[in-house]
């Protein structure tokens, strides 16, 4: 089993820094395990879901769970997804091959990773 040691989240670049045990450093978008995520929701039964329109999304909170895990909540709500240490292992060994299938099947269903609505806020009068 992988072990975590340490998990840093950018608020600003939106990136999650991973340190196993063995002294391996992974860095992660959120966006890319918010479309990624290991939750039923996402996986569905048998055929994974396809989430779009996530370029954007961010983490709000990172939850351990024991030892062996971490429970990610997005700014989209999502938070069903438990990122065993194991899981977080493997997505970094097979990140180019899941990034390329997840652009192929946007492509394929006409989605984009951009929001469908464009928000922004400001501060000024």
């Amino acid at each position: 089993m992988q072990q975590v040691s340490k998990l840093h989240y950018h608020r600003h670049s939106k990136l999650l820094d991973v340190w196993f045990a063995d002294g391996l450093q992974v860095q992660f978008s959120a966006e890319m395990l918010r479309v990624l995520s290991p939750s039923a929701e996402v996986r569905g039964h048998g055929t994974p879901q396809l989430v779009a329109n996530k370029r954007d999304v961010a983490i709000s909170q990172l939850l351990p769970v024991g030892q062996y895990a971490v429970r990610l909540v997005f700014d989209d709500g999502h938070n069903s997804g438990l990122y065993s240490w194991s899981y977080l292992r493997q997505l970094h060994e097979q990140r180019d091959t899941l990034w390329q299938d997840y652009l192929v099947r946007l492509k394929a269903a006409n989605a984009v990773r951009d929001a469908k609505l464009e928000v922004r806020f400001h501060s000024g009068i």
